[in-house]
């Protein structure tokens, strides 16, 4: 696939793109080195807040066994980790942010490795984290975080498995919404909470017109120079904010997807918000 992963004239409808997981599986693998400084840099610091308050609203009780889709680098993983459940497993299919996941746990720069699985061909790394069994497996212990390379359309665990699911700014990048949501829907257990946190635009004529300017014109020429892009990323990233459901709307895809007691919090203007569900008990 070429460098240039999102050429402008994939980006007016950058969800409609035929191979877009690959497209944003080889682009989260590209920018995982410097993910989480640009993160830092380009929300003024916002995003460990906005994580706060998503962790806050999950209301994390020491017998929840949490699963965080698409969990990058970990930061929510781990957020929701500090508050001791009796297990947290993170999972998303780019190889590259799952080395740096483990490798913050762990305090070391050591490459994972599950299930004695040996370090695979470079193309197909990201498999290192699969079980061929089609579960994940993962001992219940305080405070442990579990890595685990998965899809987030074909999750590897049983129904009714977790009574927490969480997301931090990845249900965007998914191909298929509704078979995502589907998917959290299927291993939450009955009375379980959904907890996503993901862009969103601001209201009102300025805000939405400056920040419409910084995510346009500023942020992908400066996090592309910072991060060393050459995929076009940063391109890609606010132009799929911009095209994607919010608010309401994703609330009605939540309840689509089988969730009840939908709510939105608007974070920071509304450039970040929280969506909250539960999966109700029978």
């Amino acid at each position: 696939m070429n460098k240039s992963l999102w050429p402008d004239e994939i980006l007016t409808a950058p969800h409609d793109v035929r191979d877009k997981a690959a497209r944003v599986r080889s682009m989260f693998n590209a920018i995982a080195p410097r993910y989480e400084l640009v993160n830092t840099v380009f929300s003024g610091r916002r995003d460990a807040a906005w994580r706060r308050r998503a962790v806050e609203l999950a209301d994390v009780r020491s017998d929840d066994v949490v699963l965080d889709v698409a969990c990058g680098t970990g930061d929510l993983s781990r957020a929701l980790a500090r508050l001791r459940p009796a297990m947290v497993v993170g999972c998303d299919f780019a190889w590259e942010m799952l080395v740096r996941a483990k490798a913050r746990g762990q305090g070391t720069e050591r490459k994972p490795r599950s299930h004695g699985a040996t370090k695979p061909r470079r193309e197909n790394r990201q498999s290192t984290f699969d079980n061929p069994s089609g579960t994940c497996s993962a001992t219940p212990r305080q405070s442990t975080i579990h890595w685990c390379g998965a899809d987030a359309l074909r999750l590897p665990f049983r129904n009714e498995l977790f009574s927490l699911v969480g997301c931090a700014f990845g249900i965007r990048n998914l191909v298929d919404l509704a078979a995502g949501l589907g998917e959290m829907h299927r291993v939450l257990r009955w009375g379980g909470r959904v907890v996503i946190l993901e862009f969103s635009r601001p209201h009102g004529r300025f805000p939405a017109w400056l920040h419409r300017v910084y995510c346009q014109k500023i942020m992908p020429r400066a996090a592309s120079w910072l991060s060393g892009d050459h995929t076009r990323a940063y391109h890609y990233l606010p132009r799929s904010v911009e095209t994607f459901p919010e608010g309401e709307e994703l609330c009605g895809r939540l309840r689509d997807a089988g969730f009840t007691s939908c709510e939105c919090y608007r974070l920071t203007f509304g450039i970040a918000s929280v969506y909250v569900g539960r999966k109700e008990a029978r």
